[in-house]
């Protein structure tokens, strides 16, 4: 543990930005999955609006910086490759 009054306010910080940035990340691949298993039941038109929601969501993650621009890039495209072969 840190003994420097900054350095235990920085751990704090670092710590309630962690929880966030893990309630975010889970909300993304919640997102994902939905799709996923809207494409799996053939159900083009929730597939659909489930893929929206999910390139807002992958795109918010990018923004903040949790996912890399790469990563969330990928995710949209194999989200939206899925979608087409439904």
């Amino acid at each position: 543990m840190a003994n420097i009054k900054s350095a235990i306010k920085r751990t704090r910080t670092n710590q309630r930005k962690r929880i966030q940035n893990q309630k975010d990340r889970t909300t993304m691949r919640s997102h994902i999955k939905a799709v996923e298993s809207a494409v799996a039941l053939n159900d083009k038109e929730r597939a659909q609006k489930a893929y929206q929601s999910a390139v807002k969501v992958i795109d918010k993650a990018i923004q903040k910086g949790i996912i890399h621009v790469n990563n969330g890039n990928r995710q949209k495209t194999r989200l939206a490759k899925k979608l087409k072969q439904a």
